[in-house]
């Protein structure tokens, strides 16, 4: 029992990998790092294509570039928080109605993500970006156009449109992480792609309510402002984001494979691409499989314990997240306060500033933690090392929810500002869960982590999509503080699940690659 993992009885389980053990040190044909005291895993191939043989600047170029893009992308998802007054009496609707403007958004997200995942195990991620950002540009040229003719099923159907054009950014980004870096390198990547997706998009509310607030602009141009820089960034992507997606041999993956390990490439290396070459948007299949069998992977996955999870770990904290962004509006342009909407659509830049402390937090707790935790081990890494960053986790989402609950409801005697200070320990617990999630799928089961991130998006969307068509009833029903209460509540609930799952989650890896879930399901 390793540091409080249980120990199955097969010696090798895919997920664990030996970086500093002393024993592999003296085999001299494994690839380690400039400072040949960490074995790279997985091992890169001879390839010059190999997006792991790429320079670490190149790489982390490409992933920047790529988390700008999406970070853009994501703006979509809150972009009517601020203004859901404005449209609903613009378009002469109730105000719940211009809430739900965000839910079917957040619905065709999750749809969305199942369909383009398969499509890009497939073909490759590239020409699914690229796709996302044109769809993204014409959406939100759609969505403007609305204020012509005020139409609302137009605006929603633009809505959902948007959510369609976000999934690929949302379910793909993590899994470019494992495509381009070493299990070594992960750990702020990790946290930083994850504050793109989820943690930016808070400031988009602070810019809405500006544009909607000028009169020689309005609501509608926080939607040709989108369409705008997406497609900046579609130029962006195309002329500068190469394919990640590599068919590395399964013997280089010394992180899940259970035999015997070659070390050497059987076939001489191909040249390098080219420039011209990189630009296509396809470069040829990358498996195989058939793409049905693919479709429907994640539904069986849900079954699997670590999915399960990574879903409430992850989706239930990002939906706290989603569900104060829909009433927080209300909080600030009601009484006793009565904020214009530029001043409530201020009101978001502390969950932007939360989201930057977790990235900072999350990047090095769990970096620290990991890093301590292997040289405790004997130099063998297990993926139940990230789980511990679900401790700090646990802190920040307990203070947050119990007090943005207690705050909202007394807003006299509290005052703003001390909303403000606990909706900034919300998005820190955000960004920290949704990277203690996503970093444990993509290392104990990077050979499905594409699948398991389609669940995480679907799970996550749709219950977003719940909490905010029901937002407004809930705070009438029962108010502010009974309701975060609740949610708190709930979140510690779910964070209590991390125990068992590092406790037995190598145990779980060893049983279900004995017992494959895809396999007895027919879809592998």
């Amino acid at each position: 029992m390793a540091l409080g993992i249980l120990e199955p009885r097969a010696k090798k389980v895919p997920g664990t990998a030996n970086v500093l053990d002393q024993e592999w040190k003296r085999d001299p044909t494994l690839k380690r790092d400039k400072t040949g005291n960490i074995i790279l895993v997985p091992q890169p191939s001879e390839d010059p294509n190999d997006p792991l043989n790429w320079p670490l600047w190149q790489r982390d170029l490409n992933l920047l570039l790529l988390c700008v893009v999406a970070a853009i992308a994501t703006t979509a998802s809150p972009l009517v928080a601020a203004n859901s007054v404005v449209l609903a009496v613009v378009f002469k609707v109730k105000f719940q109605d211009a809430a739900l403007l965000t839910a079917y958004h957040l619905c065709g997200v999750g749809v969305a993500s199942w369909l383009f995942v398969p499509l890009a195990r497939v073909w490759g991620k590239r020409h699914v970006f690229l796709f996302g950002a044109l769809l993204m540009v014409a959406s939100s040229a759609w969505g403007g156009s609305t204020a012509d003719n005020l139409n609302y099923r137009s605006l929603t159907w633009a809505r959902i449109v948007q959510g369609v054009a976000l999934a690929p950014f949302e379910s793909l980004v993590n899994d470019v992480v494992g495509d381009l870096y070493f299990v070594h390198e992960r750990g702020f990547r990790m946290a930083f792609t994850n504050v793109c997706l989820f943690g930016a998009a808070f400031l988009t509310p602070v810019c809405v309510g500006v544009i909607t607030t000028r009169d020689n602009l309005g609501w509608q141009w926080s939607f040709y402002f989108l369409a705008i820089f997406m497609a900046a960034g579609f130029v962006m992507l195309f002329l500068f984001f190469p394919e990640t997606t590599f068919q590395r041999p399964r013997y280089l993956q010394i992180d899940i494979n259970v035999g015997p390990v070659p070390f050497h490439d059987p076939v001489p290396p191909p040249p390098k691409h080219t420039f011209l070459h990189r630009l296509a948007p396809f470069s040829g299949r990358k498996t195989d499989e058939s793409f049905l069998k693919l479709l429907f992977r994640p539904f069986p996955l849900f079954l699997q314990p670590a999915v399960a999870w990574g879903c409430l770990m992850q989706g239930v904290i990002i939906g706290w997240t989603v569900i104060v962004g829909v009433i927080l509006a209300l909080i600030f342009l009601g009484p006793p306060l009565f904020f214009t909407e530029e001043q409530a659509g201020k009101m978001y830049t502390a969950a932007f500033i939360g989201s930057m402390i977790g990235l900072v937090l999350a990047g090095i707790y769990t970096e620290l933690v990991t890093r301590l935790l292997i040289v405790r081990n004997g130099g063998q890494y297990e993926p139940e090392f990230r789980i511990a960053l679900v401790i700090p986790t646990l802190v920040f989402s307990a203070i947050g929810l119990y007090g943005f609950g207690i705050a909202s409801a007394n807003i006299e005697k509290y005052g703003w500002v001390v909303i403000e200070v606990f909706l900034a320990c919300i998005t820190i617990s955000m960004v920290m869960g949704a990277t203690a999630s996503a970093q444990y799928l993509l290392d104990a089961h990077r050979d499905i982590a594409i699948e398991t991130f389609t669940c995480l998006i679907i799970f996550k969307n749709l219950f977003s999509f719940v909490l905010a068509y029901y937002a407004y009833t809930w705070v009438l029903d029962r108010g502010f503080e009974k309701m975060f209460i609740i949610f708190g509540s709930i979140e510690i609930g779910i964070c209590a699940l991390s125990i068992p799952m590092y406790v037995f989650g190598k145990r779980n890896r060893e049983f279900f690659y004995r017992h494959d879930i895809l396999k007895l399901a027919r879809l592998r």
